[in-house]
């Protein structure tokens, strides 16, 4: 079997701001009816919750973000994806669902720094001044698909395919270069 390994293996940037590939990171996404009393269940069995539209909620190391009125994707460790996955699975088996571990398809960044906000500000048509904590984004990094979400107070994770990974890297990479800051 071959070994797992990030799509950019955990390379990063400093400039005003620090952005990374946040290395392997397990990733399922789910596509069931959102008020389904079976995921309920099985989201309150891994300590979290249903999230709200567009929130994501973060417990005991897991994250589970609203993706669309009928998809979420929880965010875990990528050892334990494979199994999360298939318990999901099992636990929605009697309803209309999909779950499905897409953690070697996609990559996950972070942007962290004062002035994190300014990297995306310029790749982004999304209100940065308005953006809570908490909140999932799905928009677009100048060309590329993305998911974002202010992890914390001076963080920002990205999540786009695997295959944009290097891409994603680059956008990032220029738009934090010391002397573009914004503000």
């Amino acid at each position: 079997m071959s070994e797992a390994i990030s799509a950019l293996k955990g390379a990063s940037h400093t400039g005003f701001a620090t952005v990374a590939e946040a290395g392997l990171t397990g990733m399922i996404s789910i596509r069931a009816d959102l008020k389904s009393k079976a995921l309920a269940k099985a989201l309150k069995g891994l300590g979290l919750s249903t999230p709200g539209q567009r929130k994501v909620i973060t417990a005991e190391g897991r994250s589970v973000a609203w993706m669309s009125p009928d998809e979420l994707l929880l965010i875990c460790s990528y050892e334990e994806a494979p199994a999360l996955s298939q318990s999901l699975s099992e636990a929605l088996a009697k309803e209309h669902s999909l779950v499905t571990n897409v953690s070697d398809a996609r990559a996950m960044f972070t942007i962290s720094g004062e002035k994190g906000d300014e990297v995306l500000m310029k790749l982004c048509p999304v209100d940065f001044a308005t953006f809570p904590e908490g909140e999932m984004r799905r928009t677009r990094a100048a060309q590329v698909a993305a998911a974002l979400w202010r992890s914390g107070p001076q963080e920002l994770s990205v999540i786009c395919f695997r295959s944009v990974a290097a891409y994603m890297l680059g956008l990032l990479e220029v738009s934090s270069r010391k002397g573009g800051e914004i503000f």
